[in-house]
């Protein structure tokens, strides 16, 4: 090799090294890095190579729906109209290539169901750090709006930050937890940018994806439940439409669910209410076997079983659902 490549060769190596070493320091200086980089090499663009170094936005990154798709069925447990709705409304918003209005999501069932668990699938197939992206926000009701004399000062705040966010990237993430303890009328500031807005005050929220987690709807969706079990009808019968229309009223009225009289379902901005069913035994036996596989343990039977069996199952008389979904499964196996 002639010595100018040689030392070509040399030089960008040593600023890519330099680059990964101030990353975590000075990002203009990667970014100074990295532009000498592709001057020397000529083999990526400016923007590829920065984005080896540092997260970027990639708004128009089409979504690997087989990806999501094998995350859901081999890590959800008992949810298969969540796994249907959530693939399907993932996939067609990202196809689509000028979408109308950002895409919401509600996700509602009884606590260890699955709902957080999704969220985090989501977002790691939509952003590939997950919730510690830059461009994920997760926004827990007691911990970010606990005081309800403060809501108008939570609003303003609230909006600032989706504008700023959305501004920076536009297919950012939000995720609202604990809907049912937010006070009423907080999620009401957002609902100019859920809207059909091509823009609002210069800004497109279009390519922007909400996801509201409640466990609200919970009592109405585990009694469809029981009484497709009660009339001898397989879970897996029950479709959306089934459950959707009850929920969506039944938030709506709810004065504890976050959502309560809210513009987002009258003005019908809410794309998907999508419901998670109660577990039963068979699946918390199967959210023992992930933890233990996620721990690079040997599945052992009889502790899967002895750990299901701990579990307490509701109602009274037919014990078919767990109170805690598997919630709990995970400190109950540490004493295993």
């Amino acid at each position: 090799m002639p010595l100018a490549g040689r030392l070509g060769g040399a030089a960008a190596l040593w600023l890519l090294l330099s680059a990964h070493v101030v990353s975590a320091f000075e990002p203009l200086s990667v970014g100074l890095a990295i532009g000498a980089v592709s001057a020397l090499t000529g083999y990526l663009s400016y923007k590829d190579l920065y984005c080896r170094f540092a997260e970027c936005c990639r708004d128009k990154q089409p979504l690997n729906a087989s990806a999501l798709k094998l995350d859901l069925e081999q890590k959800l447990f008992g949810q298969h109209l969540a796994t249907e709705v959530i693939l399907k409304a993932l996939t067609g918003f990202k196809n689509n290539k000028n979408p109308k209005k950002p895409l919401t999501l509600s996700l509602h069932g009884w606590a260890g169901t699955g709902k957080n668990f999704v969220s985090q699938i989501v977002a790691e197939n939509l952003h590939p750090k997950g919730l510690k992206s830059n461009f994920v926000h997760l926004f827990v009701s007691t911990l970010h709006f606990p005081h309800e004399q403060k809501i108008k000062l939570y609003q303003e705040q609230l909006q600032k930050w989706i504008r700023g966010n959305v501004s920076a990237c536009a297919s950012s993430v939000f995720i609202f937890d604990e809907m049912d303890k937010l006070h009423p009328g907080i999620i009401d500031a957002i609902k100019p940018f859920l809207d059909y807005y091509e823009q609002v005050d210069g800004v497109s929220y279009c390519k922007a994806i909400f996801i509201f987690l409640s466990n609200a709807g919970g009592d109405l969706i585990t009694k469809t439940a029981l009484d497709f079990w009660r009339a001898g009808r397989k879970r897996e019968d029950i479709q959306l439409k089934d459950l959707e229309p009850v929920l969506s009223v039944g938030v709506f009225n709810n004065k504890h669910s976050g959502l309560w009289r809210s513009g987002l379902i009258d003005r019908n901005l809410i794309d998907y209410f999508v419901p998670f069913l109660p577990l039963e035994y068979r699946h918390v036996k199967m959210c023992v076997r992930a933890e233990m596989r996620a721990r690079g343990a040997a599945v052992d039977e009889d502790i899967v079983t002895r750990v299901a069996e701990e579990m307490t199952f509701f109602p009274k008389d037919e014990k078919i659902y767990s109170d805690k979904g598997c919630k709990t499964v995970q400190s109950r196996l540490d004493f295993h």
